[in-house]
């Protein structure tokens, strides 16, 4: 039972830090609703600095229940029966083997996923319609499930069978030869993304002629960036929100804005933002992050080839693994559920690296196009986007990908 109790131990821990965080969240942005930060007070009307925070709290109310579904979702999988009840189940409609350890596998997608359904349902078409930022219809939320099924099942189920098909024969090193797999999906899904993958749910044209093509144009010379063009993406269709990004590898780049972003932002403000996405290229963040990425997934692959091979890993989580046979599906399953309670834990080191890599950005754009527009644009998206100005310190250091917004802002004055 050794293994059992670390598990509850870790599940505890980690569903109660959950919990806490998120108190401290609302219960901070609360206590500041009334006032707006002083470095703001000019820029951001009181009624928007309220309406940041109402939605910041909203959301993580959200998020506790999600919390408390997933909390229970884990236990009934694994120390109630669940997993293997359902292994059981089609043990005997399918027999021993891969196909049914798929089977398996793609059941607990399934059930998660319907389970999740209620909860992304109410985001899109209670809080975020609450707050203005849905514009999607109900048509295009079912049509965007279908097609990312349909992708899902056509990029993942043969990954999924190769996967099992060498736990089953390429013997102890599987794992090793999982990873070469892994890395080459990977590697092919950032190649697919922006010309195939990305045109299925949004269309893309060109940025116009015009002056902030212009602009943007010398801004990449200026950068040394050479990316296949400039493209508008309708992200009006879904929401409010506005954002910019570019994508793929190699000579595929594509740099992408979101119509909402162009609608908000002036042209310098525009060159700005691109300026700190180019920042996380030109400083090597991108590739730094797919390194770390490659690097934690095979120290994962690792453990689960050990954890796979061991009978109490399966025992003291509820499951009987066939002694004398394959378990490779209920084995990834297993790890699936288990893994996360502790990954959690090094969510704060994840978190202090982007942070890092976003006060580089930020300098780099400073740099290479202007500290004020940056500043400029960031208030806006801050206003536009209700993002809270008041964070809690605690929270923000476990979870926040990106700086408060004051310390953010402080950093660029100093660039000006």
């Amino acid at each position: 039972m050794t293994f059992t109790f670390i598990f509850l131990a870790a599940f505890f821990l980690s569903f109660g830090m959950r919990y806490w965080l998120a108190q401290r969240q609302m219960l901070h942005v609360a206590k500041n609703r009334n006032v707006v930060p002083s470095e703001f007070a000019t820029r951001i009307s009181l009624a928007e600095h309220q309406k940041a925070a109402d939605y910041t709290i909203a959301k993580l109310r959200l998020g506790t229940l999600e919390n408390i579904l997933s909390a229970f979702v884990l236990i009934a999988f694994t120390l109630l029966g669940g997993l293997e009840y359902l292994n059981q189940l089609i043990t005997q409609w399918l027999g021993v083997g891969i196909t049914q350890q798929m089977v398996l596998l793609c059941s607990i997608f399934l059930i998660t996923g319907i389970l999740d359904l209620p909860f992304a349902w109410y985001k899109q078409f209670k809080l975020e319609e609450n707050f203005g930022f849905n514009r999607m219809t109900p048509k295009l939320f079912f049509m965007d499930l279908l097609k990312g099924l349909a992708l899902g099942a056509a990029l993942g189920l043969p990954l999924l069978w190769v996967i099992l098909s060498l736990m089953a024969e390429a013997g102890p090193l599987w794992w090793l030869w999982t990873w070469f797999v892994w890395t080459a999906f990977n590697g092919l899904l950032l190649w697919l993304f922006p010309s195939f993958i990305a045109p299925l749910f949004n269309k893309f044209k060109a940025l116009e002629d015009g002056p902030l093509k212009i602009q943007i144009e010398q801004l990449l010379k200026r950068c040394d960036f050479a990316s296949q063009g400039l493209f508008v993406m309708d992200g009006s269709t879904r929401s409010a929100h506005g954002n910019a990004y570019f994508t793929g590898i190699g000579k595929a780049k594509r740099i992408v804005f979101f119509d909402t972003l162009i609608e908000k932002l002036n042209p310098a403000e525009i060159e700005a933002v691109l300026a700190h996405e180019l920042g996380h290229f030109k400083r090597k963040h991108i590739r730094k992050r797919l390194l770390v990425s490659f690097a934690l997934s095979l120290v994962v692959l690792a453990l689960l080839g050990w954890l796979s091979a061991q009978p109490w890993f399966y025992l003291e989580l509820g499951v009987m693994p066939n002694l004398n046979g394959y378990n490779g599906g209920l084995a990834l399953a297993l790890f699936m559920l288990v893994s996360p309670v502790f990954g959690f834990f090094f969510t704060p080191l994840n978190s202090l690296a982007s942070r890092k890599h976003e006060y580089e950005a930020d300098n780099f754009a400073a740099e290479k196009s202007s500290a004020t527009d940056l500043i400029s644009a960031l208030v806006k998206l801050y206003q536009d986007n209700a993002s809270t100005l008041t964070p809690d310190p605690i929270y923000t250091a476990f979870y926040s990908s990106h700086p408060p917004a004051p310390l953010r802002i402080a950093n660029l004055q100093r660039n000006q």
